[in-house]
């Protein structure tokens, strides 16, 4: 594998204008056209339109940047793995002699350069927008409309609900107890929410912080690595099935269906007997794996969710119990390396 062959599989993909400007408009412009609009609306009328970004918005555009961002990413993927097989030119590649590993093995970079700055200039977009466009930090934490001062640790937390049991009883009102940690369950010692222990309590107060409060910048690096780890998981995974099946857009459409239709229901309900197979999936480790900011908004509509683990900080809000740090890790690198040890088998034995 050469720089050239590399820089002309790149090529190759770059003068497929219809597929370079449906993967722009599907994820830059759309964060384009939303952040525009809405620093028009602002601009305009301020008194009746909030600021451009907001704590939401970040997290509903980087949200649909993920989602949009595989898909995108697979079409690109599917492209690069058929590209020599729709052109009729695999024939001639390989009477010439050239390794038919390196020639796959080229297409990864090349492609992964046509996808990757693509939602890198729409997630800077974004943050840029939030950081000087939106809307400042919030002074306390709004938990059930009760304010409380931010930046509690645990340990805080539990003197304020002390200091203040008629606010704690409205903010954290009597439910069932919550699991208790591993040291115990710890209950707070508040007549207001005695029957839930502290970790649960300062579990909510933390979502709701961080679902309140505009990313900081430590949170948008690691969002950002997270989608582009999403999308060269999706590219891969494009690259590979194309190679396998040699058909661009049956591949897109089996990939289009796992991510939008069967991740969502593996996701959502626990099968009886098939939890394990539930999270081969690779669209529930990486939800696994969603950093604390966006995965706050969902444990504050009620998802489990669950602590952060590893570097993102994984706040994914499935509605299954969570697999180990080492089971998530292993599903991710096994659907990138396994669907490039696949389709590279497959385009060595290909008939020419």
């Amino acid at each position: 594998m050469t720089w050239a062959l590399i820089a002309t599989k790149h090529l190759e993909l770059r003068k497929r204008r219809g597929l370079v400007i449906t993967a722009g408009l599907l994820t830059a412009g759309i964060v384009v056209l939303v952040l525009g609009l809405r620093l028009l609306f602002h601009l305009f009328a301020p008194a009746s339109n909030g600021p451009a970004g907001s704590p939401d918005i970040f997290s509903s555009l980087s949200n649909l940047l993920a989602e949009f961002g595989f898909l995108v990413a697979a079409a690109v993927g599917a492209a690069a793995g058929t590209t020599d097989l729709t052109d009729g030119v695999f024939r001639g590649l390989v009477i010439t002699g050239r390794s038919r590993l390196a020639l796959y093995l080229a297409r990864i970079p090349a492609g992964l350069a046509v996808i990757l700055p693509v939602i890198a200039v729409a997630f800077t977009v974004l943050c840029l927008v939030t950081s000087y466009a939106g809307t400042p930090q919030p002074t306390s934490v709004s938990v059930n409309g009760v304010s409380i001062p931010p930046s509690f640790d645990q340990a805080e937390l539990q003197g304020w609900i002390r200091q203040h049991p008629q606010q704690a009883a409205n903010a954290f009102p009597s439910g069932p107890a919550g699991p208790a940690s591993s040291s115990g369950p710890s209950p707070v010692p508040s007549g207001a929410a005695v029957s839930q222990p502290i970790t649960v309590l300062y579990a909510e107060y933390t979502a709701d912080e961080i679902a309140g409060s505009n990313p900081a910048v430590n949170e948008m690096v690691k969002i950002g690595l997270w989608l582009e780890l999403e999308v060269a998981v999706g590219f891969l995974a494009g690259l590979g099935l194309g190679s396998l099946t040699g058909q661009r857009t049956l591949t897109i459409i089996v990939l289009i269906g796992l991510e939008i239709i069967v991740t969502p229901i593996l996701a959502a309900h626990v099968i009886p007997h098939f939890l394990d197979g539930q999270r081969l999936a690779v669209g529930i480790a990486l939800d696994q794996l969603r950093p604390a900011a966006l995965g706050a908004a969902g444990l504050a509509g009620g998802g489990p969710g669950g602590p952060g683990r590893v570097l993102f900080g994984g706040r994914g809000a499935l509605d299954i119990p969570l697999m180990p740090t080492w089971a998530m890790i292993s599903v991710i690198v096994g659907w990138m390396v396994g669907w490039s040890l696949i389709g590279a088998w497959r385009m060595m034995t290909r008939d020419a």
